[in-house]
């Protein structure tokens, strides 16, 4: 939710209405012989106007439960329950008169304080979030989708590493050109074959023995590096988790690969770049919605205790 010229009026309202309460509180509390008391006529409105925001505030709840009710647009009721609900912290202020009294009433006006804190952060955090997320993910996918998403990367990065011309099997068609050094490996799988080695497995040998280092070091780096960053890129301290040492680490391995391995190479570092897209998107998301774990419920909490509050008040 941004906080943009569409909160122009509910801005106006806050204002108003903070405006008028501040106004009435000043003689009320001036002219009262024993001070502001919760109990008294202007105290019982302050507080009643207060519960009454709140519980506004906490109807969003279930407008977001049943989004087939058609009981106004949704985004008017998150406005509504942003500058209503925080309109209730002065109010509920004004009623006690800026006392904590006794041990309910001093845990309620802490809790007030915590889910109106809690609920501006959460505020300010939708408000730039998205901008944020848009500058340093350009890769965005839906959250739901991120494991599926890193999974595919995985195959990806797994076929790249055995295609032809990252596999040491790649190596005869290379070899096939190179005239009497393809002889004498032909020969040498001869005499493999002689002491009873297959076909497969005397090709295999030779081809390891003949294969680029170049290929080994990319093959190392991949199931040393690469593999397990892919399989779960949670890890802060990892090598590709930092964008600086996961450039470093390419240059140096396109540095090393031959002109057959820097598209190999290139599109490696392109999937571990992706990879740390969705690792921040990740993050960013946790931490977008992280804050609603105290937000929730702690109001719940203080809607609960209130109503407590009320009914000692008036029974005693």
């Amino acid at each position: 939710m941004l906080l943009d010229q569409s909160h122009r009026r509910w801005r106006i309202i806050f204002g108003a209405i903070l405006l008028m309460a501040s106004a009435a509180y000043v003689p009320y509390s001036r002219l009262s012989p024993l001070g502001p008391k919760g109990g008294s006529l202007p105290g019982l409105i302050y507080g009643i106007a207060g519960i009454a925001l709140m519980l506004f505030a906490a109807l969003l709840g279930l407008r977001k439960r049943f989004p087939v009710w058609r009981i106004g647009r949704a985004q008017t009721w998150m406005r509504g329950h942003l500058w209503l609900g925080l309109l209730s912290v002065p109010l509920v202020f004004f009623h006690a008169g800026f006392s904590m009294g006794g041990t309910l009433s001093s845990v309620l006006m802490v809790l007030l304080v915590i889910v109106a804190v809690s609920g501006i952060f959460g505020a300010a955090l939708q408000h730039f979030m998205p901008r944020m997320m848009t500058q340093q993910v350009q890769m965005e996918t839906i959250f739901e989708q991120i494991d599926s998403v890193r999974q595919q990367l995985s195959k990806e990065a797994e076929l790249l590493i055995n295609t032809p011309a990252s596999r040491p099997e790649n190596a005869p068609l290379q070899m096939e050109k190179s005239g009497d050094a393809m002889a004498d490996l032909m020969a040498m799988a001869a005499k493999m074959e002689a002491m009873g080695v297959t076909p497969n497995q005397a090709a295999t040998v030779l081809l390891v023995q003949t294969a680029p280092p170049v290929t080994d070091s990319l093959r190392t780096f991949y199931e040393l590096e690469v593999k397990p960053f892919l399989a779960g890129p949670r890890d802060t301290k990892h090598l590709l988790s930092v964008p600086a040492q996961a450039r470093n680490r390419f240059q140096q391995l396109r540095t090393m690969a031959p002109p057959e391995l820097q598209e190999t190479v290139k599109d490696l570092e392109s999937i571990c770049e992706e990879a740390r897209q969705l690792e921040r998107q990740e993050k960013l998301h946790h931490l977008l919605h992280g804050w609603l774990l105290i937000h929730i419920p702690l109001s719940y909490a203080l809607l609960l205790l209130s109503a407590v509050h009320a009914v000692m008040a008036f029974r005693y």
